[in-house]
């Protein structure tokens, strides 16, 4: 190919370092709000705390369009982000974008922020990055860890194996097999495996004598709390804690019930999994009316068992829900409509107070021109923008609030079956924003209220035609599905027709198909599965 000169002439859109800024802290959640604050001040000695409310900065609805003055790049005056009152915020500045543009190391943070930009910015999608926990090492405690602190399984059973008077290898082969249960209480592995592994495949004579022991170990572990432990299987569990049944002097259970158990423990679990007394009632040889009665007994008995044994000592992450937004009722609802006011708030305990350190700034600007000058100036405008940016957030944050709380005000007075359908597109036409906007608005994002906490997203949901030409949101069509469950025959449940039947009734047309898949949502088991024995 000859090489050659050619020009061209494109159009493209760029962010700002700002604009880019305020999007990433919009999709934040409050606990990665926190951590990405706390690293700002680590890293721009222009940030620190302040315990004390000021007046806000005017960067809402009304300055969104003023052009900046030339003072305002050198001024230096303290800026915060305070827990007062809040107002409409930019809609220019809370356009999504998902990765920067610019090339430089250092971005430019001289600019007003305001850029020419189109209505659609779902080009710069991408949605907030997972939840994740706290990590770091510092001195203070974690409130997640605190709240995770307890007693493993595997400790639990350490502590009961040292009353044994075991030798020295027996010890070691228990202490072994407890390091080897998963988080259930189960062993995964067989006896021969977990002894290849120790001896390797090619020492027979020493596989051998560790499945010895491995066997001597299983028993004693099988005879520690909890009732269970060491099963390889469902099966061997279950019959574990039938015969510690057995064995006690104190049990209530009918002999004759927990030796049926004992047998319907001993067929193929599937059968119980369905129910299938007749079968089951036959292979475990009980004949006549009375037999049947017995293995629904046993079935029953079976039940109440636990299939999990180390379920109360599982590490289960307990996670800290902080509400970014409070709800409270104002005065009485109105005599002629009958609708309950709301007042919405942000929480306070969320909002970081920060502000410009005015020493550093001040001494700044009583040396210009000096060595690094330029950079510091790009530090203190950082500093300075990311004040910005967080009450720009918060600021959408209370409008899209404010909004589902209007269009949801009959959920808030009575409840779940008043819910009305909302989409993502009806509060962003409302508010002049994008969808994607709204998307990481309520995403991560909580409210607390009169009647509970919920992340902004519940508040959404499709809609179910009814037969006056309306729609119904499927959160109510799913409250009016557990309504239905909690209120039949126990003895004869309901199938997915006949609760599709009863929907149409309230004038909700939904399918089969549809109720099935509310259901499963629920976790609301099949007809046959929630009929009583």
């Amino acid at each position: 190919m000859k090489p050659g000169l050619s020009l061209r002439v494109s159009q493209h859109l760029a962010l700002t370092p700002q604009l880019q800024q305020s999007i990433r802290l919009l999709q934040l959640s409050t606990l990665e709000l926190s951590q990405e604050v706390e690293q700002m001040l680590d890293e721009n000695p222009f940030l620190e705390r302040t315990a004390e409310e000021a007046p806000r900065e005017e960067f809402g609805l009304e300055a969104a369009d003023t052009p900046p003055q030339a003072d305002d790049y050198g001024a230096d005056d303290a800026m915060f982000s305070g827990a007062s009152s809040a107002a409409v915020t930019s809609t220019e500045a809370q356009n999504d974008a998902e990765t920067p543009t610019g090339s430089a190391d250092e971005p430019d943070w001289s600019g007003d922020g305001t850029v020419e930009m189109a209505p659609n910015d779902a080009e710069w999608g991408g949605d907030a990055p997972p939840r994740t926990r706290n990590d770091s090492e510092g001195d203070e405690a974690d409130a997640t860890e605190l709240a995770r602190s307890h007693e493993s399984l595997t400790a639990f059973l350490h502590r009961q194996a040292l009353a044994l008077r075991l030798s020295d290898v027996d010890c070691a082969a228990l202490r072994f097999l407890i390091e080897s249960l998963n988080d259930d209480g189960y062993l995964e592995e067989s006896l021969e495996e977990l002894a290849i592994a120790l001896a390797g495949p090619e020492d027979l004579e020493q596989i051998e004598e560790l499945v010895h022991r491995f066997t001597v170990a299983q028993r004693l572990l099988q005879s520690l709390e909890p009732v269970g432990v060491g099963a390889r299987g469902l099966s061997e569990c279950l019959t574990l804690q039938l015969q510690a049944l057995a064995a006690d002097e104190d049990c209530t259970a009918d002999p004759a019930t927990v030796q049926t158990a004992l047998r319907i423990c001993q067929q193929p679990l599937e059968m119980l999994a369905k129910r299938d007394v007749r079968r089951l009632t036959v292979l475990c040889s009980e004949g006549g009316a009375s037999g049947e009665e017995r293995t629904r007994a046993a079935m029953a008995l079976i039940a109440r068992l636990e299939p999990r044994p180390g379920r109360r000592f599982a590490d289960v992450e307990r996670n800290i829900i902080i509400p970014d937004v409070i709800v409270r009722k104002a005065g009485r609802a109105n005599g002629r409509d009958g609708q309950q006011n709301f007042i919405v708030q942000l929480n306070p305990d969320v909002m970081p107070r920060l502000r410009v350190h005015d020493i550093y700034a001040g001494a700044l600007r009583g040396h210009k021109g000096g060595e690094g000058h330029q950079g510091m100036q790009q530090r203190l405008q950082e500093a300075r923008w990311f004040i910005k940016n967080i009450q720009q957030r918060f600021d959408t944050i209370l409008r899209v609030s404010r909004a589902i709380v209007e269009r949801q005000k009959s959920f808030f007075t009575h409840g779940e079956l008043a819910m009305r359908p909302l989409v993502l597109r009806d509060i962003a036409d409302e508010l002049g924003l994008h969808e994607s906007t709204i998307s990481r608005v309520t995403t991560a994002k909580y409210m607390a209220t009169p009647i509970g906490t919920y992340e902004l997203k519940y508040f959404f949901g499709s809609g179910l035609g009814t037969e006056t030409g309306g729609n119904a949101s499927s959160t109510a069509v799913r409250a009016l599905i557990k309504q239905f469950v909690a209120a039949e025959n126990a003895a004869k449940p309901l199938s997915d027709s006949q609760i599709a039947e009863m929907l149409k009734e309230q004038g909700i047309e939904c399918a089969r198909r549809t109720v099935a898949k509310y259901r499963e949502a629920l976790k609301i088991a099949p007809a046959n599965l929630r009929k009583t024995l």
